[in-house]
């Protein structure tokens, strides 16, 4: 398969309300439109998850990012800029996205991606894109896609054709930033 197929493979279920298993710039994630909430409570069940537990986002840019924040704090950007892996910026009062993503604390996970795939199917979703560990909620998180669960393969609508043999990386840096200045880095 190629990426532009895979590509579009991925966005037809998308688009539909499904779920996909897809290869990301940390781990194997599982994803949907973080716009659709009956999505979104697909991942939550298929997870054996609670919905207090929070998933995090990935956007492509500036744009995706300002569609979902009214208020960016200015740190954000230098860190996004400076950062040298994949890091998670949880951020205040999102909007325009699934209400049963965003955290009790009225805060949303986000991560801007640079790998090649999830790139451009955010391009062509023009929407943010849920992405959670492709593991049960309490299992280890698989670090390549052989060690993911069959459960968690047959559970979801479409699986990613690309990428099954790269070992992944580590799960990405998560660093809160308060609207009130405040940061806390929550894992390293």
């Amino acid at each position: 398969m190629n990426i532009n197929e895979e590509i579009q493979n991925a966005y037809d279920i998308i688009k539909e309300g499904g779920i996909i298993l897809y290869p990301t710039d940390t781990v194997w994630g599982i994803g949907c439109d973080a716009t659709n909430p009956e999505a979104v409570a697909k991942i939550y069940k298929l997870k054996k998850r609670a919905e207090e537990q929070s998933m995090i986002v990935l956007m492509n840019g500036d744009r995706m990012m300002h569609n979902v924040f009214a208020d960016i704090p200015e740190v954000a950007w230098q860190i996004l800029e400076l950062s040298e892996y994949p890091t998670t910026l949880v951020l205040d009062k999102p909007k325009n996205v699934a209400a049963n993503l965003i955290a009790s604390d009225q805060t949303l996970g986000i991560r801007i991606v640079k790998e090649q795939f999830c790139f451009k199917l955010l391009e062509k979703m023009k929407k943010p894109l849920v992405s959670t560990s492709a593991n049960i909620s309490g299992q280890p998180t698989p670090k390549s896609f052989k060690e993911i669960s069959a459960e968690i393969i047959k559970g979801v609508d479409y699986v990613v054709n690309l990428h099954r043999d790269k070992i992944a990386g580590k799960p990405s840096t998560i660093i809160k930033l308060s609207l009130d200045n405040q940061v806390k880095i929550i894992r390293k």
